[in-house]
């Protein structure tokens, strides 16, 4: 009769994990009331779900249980710090995890924040604050349609924001995971 003995190395939601016994092979996991379960490690395939939100608590982007996200781990999928953050969590957890807002929709970029005193384009669209335009731009000597935000908006001019909405923004995931696959 052969004993194993634990060591240990580390906590997961206050449970004590075990170290891999001498010659086990990885992928890592934990046993909580008999049950082993998985950890997330780089190029893992991981079903998550999760509620993206600003820090005025609105939420931006919701991923719903029922129709989950699947990503691989280490795929450049997901911002670095939320991909780093799932590293070790277990099916079934959740975690609150913020990033700044170059890892998310970048900085705000005032040059993007412009005056459009085309009068013709004023009649026709009628633009109110709020309304998000399509407009044409040239990029690299190609045309291209830009979206872009209303800002304000009188008979003469219209100032537009061509910086995404989410820009500047730091943004909070609350992740849940569904299922890993190693």
């Amino acid at each position: 009769n052969q004993g194993t003995i634990a060591i240990l190395y580390g906590q997961l939601n206050g449970m004590l994990l075990p170290a891999p016994a001498p010659g086990r092979v990885f992928p890592p996991t934990f046993t909580h009331q008999g049950v082993t379960h998985p950890m997330i490690q780089p190029n893992d395939t991981v079903t998550l779900s999760f509620t993206g939100k600003l820090d005025t608590g609105e939420a931006f982007m919701i991923v719903s249980p029922d129709e989950p996200l699947t990503v691989t781990i280490g795929n450049l999928e997901l911002p670095p710090s939320v991909e780093q953050a799932l590293l070790g969590m277990a099916v079934g957890e959740t975690k609150k995890i913020r990033i700044p807002p170059d890892e998310g929709f970048g900085p705000r970029q005032k040059e993007l924040v412009q005056v459009i005193t085309n009068r013709e384009m004023i009649d026709k669209l009628k633009p109110k604050p709020g309304m998000i335009l399509s407009l044409k731009t040239e990029k690299d000597g190609h045309e291209l349609m830009v979206p872009a935000t209303v800002i304000r908006a009188t008979d003469s001019e219209v100032e537009v924001d061509y910086n995404h909405p989410l820009a500047g923004h730091h943004l909070t995931y609350i992740v849940t995971i569904i299922d890993i696959r190693h």
